[in-house]
């Protein structure tokens, strides 16, 4: 009865839809792992409607999951309980580029892609890049405190977020957007990384950095993870160093099957090391001249953009790959970059007879493990990633998958913390519950 109540008083309000047939887009995740089902899927326009929602939810009683791009991997954005699904997609304003102070302030349901054109057209950049470009938003990025393939050189999206606008469980606007440099009149509202569970994130200010076009781009093979973190020691040293992107033998045979594209080198090898890069002046010949030191059984530079997009490819179609070959379980952790020779050493007897398809962030530690068929590993991996003081999510956020298991990265006190921090924001837990907090 209050759902129904609930579903009336928000068509009046904002645009709905109810018909199942088009609601199950929204309820379902980007690996088709987590399905779940809503009565009904709010867009509003504008933070007004967004407020007037929530409002209406609240005096109603009626759980709300905040949905973006519905590009999550961990079933954060995913309607579990036949709660109302508030979608972000229509607040994609965007302001003009302040070039003196570097920032933009962007609505929640701006994709990535048109934040980059948009800014790049004023001689500036967005620091956080990553696959899903053309279908993340701004507002699902900052609530999972998106990381992405430039974090080496710019930070995860947390870095990149100078404030926030967004609305509380009871219907109340908070607005930070005046993009000040220097305002010290308390705490920020921890709304990055909160995964919807705090507030609706309705529009951002963000922090640019300049445009570098001239880029350089090599493809290293080498005999194993232990000799591409040495590489990448020697690499760091380049100031124009903005990428470290690692895969394996095993998908890069998974991604030429699924697109078609022909070997990158004349050799296969167990690891490939995929670095970019970036500067004002040509970054080409100090990255050779690093290249030329390292002891890489096999390197291929790109000549040219169309070059360096085919290399690039190599590494980015692994999602679309490994979700063609199946359902995946995918776990994407952090470990302290000595802890990595172990730990994979170790995987392989701790997925049992899943399939194993291994990527990442090298710089940063960060591996995302996709396997599929078998047995569900999730628990024998994720303790040990913190037996190794690792992070049992690095950048894909916690949501329903992997909150059982929060406790392995997060102490007693700090659990504690986040529940009273959920008790004073959104005391009836009716946003995102079971999400994150446990």
């Amino acid at each position: 009865m209050r759902m129904e109540r609930a579903s009336q008083r928000i068509s009046q309000v904002a645009r709905v839809v109810t018909d199942p047939s088009v609601a199950a887009g929204y309820c379902t995740d980007f690996t088709g792992r987590w399905r779940g089902s809503t009565p009904l899927v709010a867009l509003p326009g504008d933070t007004a409607e967004v407020a007037e929602v929530m409002r209406i939810c609240a005096e109603e009683g009626v759980p709300v999951v905040p949905q973006g791009g519905n590009t999550g991997l961990v079933g954060g954005g995913v309607p579990m309980g036949g709660e109302v699904v508030l979608s972000l997609r229509r607040l994609t304003g965007l302001g003009p580029v302040d070039a003196a102070a570097q920032q933009v302030t962007a609505g929640a349901g701006v994709v990535l892609s048109a934040l980059q054109r948009h800014v790049r057209a004023a001689g500036l950049d967005f620091g956080v890049d990553f696959a899903a470009r053309d279908a993340a938003t701004v507002g699902g990025m900052i609530a999972t405190n998106a990381g992405g393939e430039r974090v080496l050189r710019y930070g995860t999206t947390r870095a990149n977020v100078v404030g926030v606008e967004a609305v509380l469980a009871d219907g109340s606007v908070v607005s930070r957007l005046g993009g000040l440099a220097k305002d010290n009149t308390g705490f920020e509202l921890p709304f990055t990384g909160s995964e919807g569970t705090l507030g609706v994130i309705t529009a951002a200010r963000l922090r640019l950095v300049p445009l570098l076009e001239r880029r350089a781009t090599a493809l290293l093979g080498l005999p194993g993870v232990p000799a591409a973190l040495e590489a990448l020691a020697v690499l760091r040293s380049l100031d124009s160093l903005e990428m470290a992107e690692f895969f394996q033998a095993e998908g890069l045979r998974l991604v030429r099957g699924h697109t078609g594209l022909p070997s990158p080198t004349r050799e296969e090898h167990p690891v490939y090391l995929l670095v970019e890069c970036a500067a004002p002046r040509d970054p080409a010949p100090e990255l050779h001249a690093v290249l030329e030191s390292l002891h890489a059984s096999e390197i291929v530079v790109a000549a040219d953009a169309a070059d360096r997009h085919r290399l690039w490819r190599y590494r980015e179609a692994h999602t679309e790959a490994i979700n063609a070959r199946g359902v995946p379980v995918k776990l994407d952790v952090a470990l302290p970059l000595g802890e990595l020779p172990g730990f994979l050493d170790d995987l392989p007897s701790l997925v049992g007879g899943c399939e194993l398809y291994l990527f990442g962030h090298l710089a940063e530690g960060n591996l995302h493990i996709n396997l599929i068929g078998g047995q569900d590993p999730t628990d024998a991996v994720l303790r040990r990633v913190a037996l190794s003081g690792g992070s049992i999510s690095a950048e894909h956020g916690v949501g329903r998958a992997k909150t059982p298991w929060l406790h392995l990265s997060r102490s007693p006190a700090e659990l504690a913390a986040f529940r009273a921090v959920k008790q004073a924001l959104d005391p009836r837990h009716l946003l995102n519950p079971g999400v994150l907090v446990p």
